[in-house]
């Protein structure tokens, strides 16, 4: 019941969050990072933010969930107020890192810091090693995940398939409790979007996977690398791009359009096909982690992702 109660809060509250913001001309204006044609509202990502939160504190009043765990994703209503604020004055990128930097120390030091990295010859356990990696990870993945949100029904599509995966493999309220939050917001942002979901919502879903991660790989350090490739096809377009970016000396904070998902649309796919695709890879991706040990396992994620991201270079040269 409490699922059903809060699917109906953040389906209700995304709907006044959006007639608010046409009232008031929050608008996402078309730019040239934007693969959309016309003005829409943004800041929907709220309803996720607040129906998250009502969900987390429901688990943790009821002891339904870790209270490590709790304290560690909670944290991230931080940097969800931030990116609330950058959404509306666009806040430096110095103060946005600090926040950044902020709730991956707050969520390290909840999970207790991570405590060791499998790399299947050997294993890192070196505390300042691992915590490092662990750090630069939850701020990687922040980031990315808001370079991900760019077509209606991306960010939040990829947000519920993981939910379901990480509830299926792992079990755990929280993750029901996810996909209740956005599956609310992402009815009113499936093709063609009557609102966007913004930075406030997107850096809350990086944050939180990046925590899941973290959280799991403690209990088994195979876990590490089954999130890792649950999560290849953000990290992998995101990381790529920004590689070829790089070796290609451009400026790297300058909007752009290179990743895949946006290429794919340059080419003539509606966002909800390109979704669609992406859904199938993931699907594909879950039965990789679930059939082979991580080693081999992640070895397939990687050439799976290279072949799609070369057929897609054919498709739309980069």
């Amino acid at each position: 019941m409490i699922y059903l109660i809060l699917f109906i809060i953040s389906f209700s509250l995304t709907y006044v969050i959006k007639e608010i913001a046409l009232k008031k001309s929050l608008l996402a204006y078309v730019n040239e990072r934007s693969s959309h044609t016309k003005p829409v509202p943004h800041g929907g990502g709220v309803a996720i933010v607040v129906t998250w939160c009502i969900g987390l504190f429901y688990l943790y009043f009821n002891n339904n969930i870790d209270s490590n765990l709790f304290f560690a994703l909670i944290s991230g209503l931080i940097i969800s107020v931030v990116s609330y604020f950058d959404d509306l004055f666009e806040l430096s990128a110095k103060l946005r890192l600090f926040f950044q930097a902020l709730v991956a120390f707050l969520g390290l030091y909840f999970l207790d810091g991570l405590k060791e990295v499998d790399l299947f010859i050997f294993t890192i356990e070196n505390p300042v090693i691992v915590n490092l990696f662990a750090f630069i990870m939850i701020i990687w993945f922040i980031n990315l995940y808001n370079f991900l949100d760019g077509i209606d029904g991306y960010a939040g599509a990829e947000a519920i398939f993981l939910a379901i995966a990480g509830y299926v493999l792992f079990g755990g309220e929280h993750f029901l409790i996810l996909i209740a939050a956005v599956l609310g917001f992402l009815i009113w942002n499936w093709h063609e979007a009557k609102i966007f979901m913004g930075d406030v919502g997107s850096t809350l879903l990086g944050y939180n996977i990046a925590i899941f991660t973290i959280y799991y790989a403690n209990q088994d350090s195979n876990n590490l690398w089954i999130w890792i490739i649950l999560f290849s096809l953000f990290w992998f377009d995101a990381t790529l791009t920004l590689y070829r970016r790089k070796k290609n000396k451009e400026k790297i904070s300058q909007a752009h359009k290179k990743h895949a998902y946006q290429r794919l649309v340059q080419a003539g796919w509606k966002h909800d096909e390109v979704v669609k695709f992406a859904i199938i890879i993931n699907i594909i991706l879950l039965f990789i982690a679930l059939l082979f040990n991580a080693f081999l396992a992640f070895i397939l994620a990687i050439v799976l992702l290279f072949y799609i991201m070369k057929r897609i270079d054919n498709i739309k040269g980069f």
